[in-house]
């Protein structure tokens, strides 16, 4: 097996090139951080329902806990198509739809009765939102250098800390504003509401985002050839390093690879952020609701900054294995901490350790991204995203069902061994990134400095 001799990273130094960049990110960034924003939102504020469907609908363990993973059974088996899908309609329709129809399925949640439309309205959930986040991923290196590619990734994935600070008190409010204000039940408002959002930010899509720079209105000719001259370059590059081709690019070593990091980064996430509001509850002693919400999203604003920090400094200096390792490990230590601070009545030490684990795969998840897309272009990169993302995400599946099924089997009151579980998957993930390193055609520093790359015709003496 063996990794890319680091193409497409460059330099940036170019006038026009600096202006485009600039342009684009304040032109494209808000939009996809906003539908990011949303569907994480919408991901995860199941989480706050739990209690209450349990009350009001008999919705049982073992359904919620199918239920919240069968969106990414979904989710998985049509994010390659939906991204092929993508590239054949372009990003702004494409994109805009999927907003709209998630929105919708969203918006339904408010209408359940059993545990079967329970699981059933999770699973179409997975199945509309799918593609969006490999479509975004495959777009901004569609848009921007892989000098800037990091950044732009940590600045996309500000959504989720964005989504869980703003998020879990607006979900914690609506619970109690619906219950105590409206005829309806708490979480029947919290539904529809964040539902009814998505489907706005679907429409706004298709008036702010453009589907490539030579479409773009608010670039200058000579910025719109810099930026697809500079794109272009790196779109060759790749084509001699990665994997041509749709089939070539689903065989591919290097994708398989990175789609057992990604799974092993995914149930970490999920298996700590699905269960937060109530590891935090139960930290705290106290029901899930608005003070419940507030400290769930402290985590979320450390990792807010830490996710542009490590990924603005990835970029600037590099060494981006080195970065992904030591980020990695962090989680998992991060997580045991927290199972250790649970189990032994720590409360404080437990938010620390939570809000530690958060802030590392925030910062880990821009950085590895850079390497899939670093080797992969057209539709290799459309089908080999869309896989490693797709099957990555089947973590989020697994994670409830792994962490409550070992809870079972080994039973304490705080949960600490289907915690622990998580961690050790993050430390499998360190020892991917890291091993790389021996990688064929990697550099023993870091895959990805590529500072001797040129980006503009001026630094390739044309």
């Amino acid at each position: 097996m063996s990794l890319p001799n680091a193409p497409a990273l460059g330099s940036t130094n170019d006038p026009g090139l600096k202006s485009a960049i600039g342009k684009a990110t304040k032109h494209l960034m808000p939009m996809l951080v906003i539908l990011y924003f949303v569907a994480f939102l919408d991901r995860t504020n199941v989480g706050f329902a739990e209690e209450a469907l349990s009350v009001d609908r008999g919705i049982s363990d073992a359904a919620f806990a199918l239920g919240a993973g069968i969106f990414f059974i979904g989710y998985a088996i049509f994010e390659i198509p939906s991204n092929l899908l993508l590239k054949r309609f372009g990003a702004r329709f494409w994109l805009a739809r999927i907003a709209i129809t998630w929105g919708i399925v969203a918006a339904l949640f408010a209408f359940t009765t059993n545990d079967t439309m329970f699981i059933v309205l999770r699973f179409i959930l997975g199945v509309t939102e799918a593609g969006l986040f490999p479509g975004v991923i495959m777009y901004l290196s569609e848009w921007f250098p892989n000098k800037v590619r990091v950044r732009m990734f940590a600045i996309f994935y500000l959504a989720q800390p964005f989504s869980q600070m703003i998020g879990a008190p607006l979900s914690g409010g609506l619970l109690s504003f619906g219950d105590k204000a409206t005829p309806f039940h708490g979480w029947q408002v919290m539904f529809a509401g964040e539902g009814i959002l998505a489907v706005l930010a679907g429409i706004a899509a298709l008036v702010f985002l453009t589907n490539s720079p030579q479409k773009a209105k608010w670039l200058e000719p000579g910025e719109k050839d810099s930026l697809t001259a500079a794109m272009a370059r790196e779109d060759s590059a790749r084509s001699e390093d990665g994997p041509q081709g749709i089939w070539r690019a689903m065989a591919s070593g290097r994708v398989w690879y990175f789609t057992i990091i990604y799974f092993c980064l995914q149930v970490a996430v999920y298996g700590t952020t699905f269960y937060l509001p109530q590891q935090v509850s139960s930290l705290l002693g106290q029901e899930v609701g608005w003070q419940v919400g507030l400290v769930s999203a402290i985590p979320w604003l450390v990792g807010l900054v830490a996710c542009y920090l490590v990924g603005s400094r990835a970029d600037t200096v590099g060494r981006r294995r080195r970065w992904g390792t030591m980020f990695y490990i962090t989680t998992g230590l991060s997580i045991l901490g927290s199972a250790w601070a649970g189990a032994n009545g720590q409360p404080i030490l437990g938010i620390v350790f939570i809000t530690l684990a958060v802030a590392s795969f925030l910062a880990v998840g821009p950085i590895t991204w850079a390497y899939p897309t670093a080797f992969l272009t057209g539709a290799a990169a459309a089908a080999g995203i869309g896989l490693i993302n797709s099957l990555g995400n089947l973590g989020g599946f697994v994670a409830p069902i792994m962490r409550t099924a070992i809870n079972e089997v080994i039973p304490t009151d705080s949960g600490a061994f289907g915690i622990v579980s998580l961690g050790v998957l993050a430390f499998v993930a360190a020892v991917m990134i890291f091993c790389t390193k021996f990688f064929r055609g990697s550099r023993a520093d870091d895959l990805l400095d590529t500072s001797h790359v040129r980006t503009t015709d001026a630094e390739a003496g044309r």
